[in-house]
């Protein structure tokens, strides 16, 4: 009898260690799926014309030189839309969070009247929206076409964000927190800040990522909303000008940049705008998970 039950237990154990390789090594796949084309780009950016017009170039540069970057730190209006990319990124980030974190703390709480309907409001919204010609009408007769404001107002807010952060409040502050800082004569506000916020520090983390990420990458609000004033281009918008070039010829509004291969100089720019937002992520990679995780929990 024993030896059979060791028998059993040795076959699971042996299973479970098969299974465990075969998730690794979907991870890694799934992983270098991610990683490599990424590392490729950057190969090419930091290649020799002539290698990558041979197809020479995969995972490490060829004839190394910074030439292509080189032409993008001498072109002003790439700056210039840097300049707006981290500006507007930092305003709107901080926007998003105030207007998520305000939102989501009353309706985490039960003594807030209304609050299922109100939540079901936000929720309505990730489901069902006017389109783009009715946006596009409304920041037009508001009057924030080429300006600043389009760029941070209009997507401001996510109602999938808000839910996370409702979620993570309710199952991660108890209520007899805030029942005594009530008692000792704490309001509302007092207690958002000097307890919600301090114990909220990973869904905050997490969140401002994803609003920092969200509006570095997106560039279809100001391709629609930016027009007249070439200026307040975000670099995204900028890239995308950038990429959809096919000739060897590039006019990069200050300066005309001839290369032989214009791939080298789209890689050099894909670069050039991804590594900024890469190098955030080291720093808040410790509450990444927990808010994850805390915002997965179901209420």
């Amino acid at each position: 009898m024993k030896a059979a039950t060791n028998t059993l237990a040795a076959h699971r154990k042996r299973r479970f260690d098969i299974w465990d390789v075969l998730i690794r090594f979907a991870l890694i796949m799934a992983s270098l799926v991610c990683l490599l084309p990424f590392i490729h780009v950057a190969a090419k950016s930091l290649s020799d014309d002539a290698f990558v017009i041979a197809n020479k170039v995969f995972l490490w540069p060829q004839g190394f030189t910074l030439e292509a970057y080189g032409k993008i730190f001498a072109d002003a209006s790439i700056l210039r839309s840097l300049y707006v990319s981290v500006v507007v990124t930092v305003l709107f980030t901080i926007l998003g969070m105030i207007i998520t974190i305000c939102a989501a703390y009353p309706l985490s709480r039960k003594q807030l009247k209304g609050r299922t309907a109100l939540t079901f409001l936000f929720m309505f919204t990730l489901y069902f929206g006017g389109g783009i010609i009715p946006e596009y009408m409304l920041i037009s007769n508001l009057g924030m076409l080429d300006t600043w404001w389009a760029l941070i107002l209009p997507q401001a807010f996510s109602a999938f964000n808000l839910l996370i952060m409702k979620t993570a409040i309710a199952n991660s502050i108890p209520t007899s927190l805030e029942e005594s800082a009530r008692i000792d004569g704490a309001g509302h506000f007092r207690i958002l800040w000097s307890i919600v916020l301090p114990l909220s520090k990973p869904i905050i983390a997490t969140l401002s990522l994803f609003y920092a990420v969200g509006r570095w990458n997106a560039y279809q609000d100001a391709l629609f909303y930016i027009k007249q004033r070439v200026d307040l281009r975000p670099l995204q918008l900028k890239l995308y000008y950038l990429v959809i070039q096919a000739s060897e010829s590039f006019q990069l509004e200050a300066t005309q940049v001839s290369l032989s291969n214009p791939e080298v100089l789209k890689a050099s720019c894909v670069v050039f705008a991804t590594l900024p937002i890469l190098c955030m992520y080291p720093f808040i990679q410790k509450y990444f998970v927990q808010g994850v995780m805390l915002g997965a929990v179901k209420e």
